[in-house]
């Protein structure tokens, strides 16, 4: 019968140390989320759009050019899951933008992009290619959804994954 008290307390414990060792742990954790961010994807504000060219899925070129003024720029695939719930918010952000609009839709083998391309086209130029393409490279995303935004002088303003406030667009 003592070992079994003695048993029971051991193990008391030892699950109190390891709450205190959990808790510690998550104070850690949140105290390394608020002062190490990580990179955000994309050009970076202050940067400008380099050149490029590339044929939107109409048979239309993009460049550069295309991109003058303030341009909302949009980088989506169709197997990503926050890419789905960010697409209805961009459609309606570049229904209202002041200026060209590009959409990169990025697609692996596979995944079916059509129904993404047709819902985009309604509202932007878009280009569809592979994961690492030619338009990707130019504007340093590799993760989905990115979206950046320039101002009248073609600076990047904005370059996040979300879609920018009217203030920035």
């Amino acid at each position: 019968m003592p070992y079994l008290i003695a048993a029971s307390v051991l193990v008391g414990l030892l699950s109190l140390v390891n709450l205190l060792l959990l808790i510690g742990v998550i104070r850690r954790l949140r105290t390394m989320r608020d002062t190490s961010r990580m990179p955000l994807e994309g050009l970076q504000p202050g940067e400008a759009i380099p050149d490029f060219t590339a044929t939107a899925t109409d048979g239309a070129p993009v460049s550069a050019a295309y991109l003058e003024g303030r341009a909302l720029i949009g980088f989506f695939s169709p197997g990503c899951g926050p890419c789905k719930e960010l697409l209805p918010r961009f459609v309606e952000q570049a229904e209202q933008a002041p200026g060209p609009v590009l959409a990169v839709v990025v697609a692996t083998s596979q995944d079916d992009p059509a129904a993404d391309i047709a819902r985009l086209e309604k509202v932007a130029r878009v280009v569809s290619e592979a994961p690492q393409g030619p338009v990707q490279q130019v504007f340093k995303v590799s993760g989905y959804p990115t979206v950046i935004a320039t101002d009248a002088t073609g600076t990047v303003v904005f370059s996040d994954a979300d879609v920018p406030s009217p203030v920035h667009a």
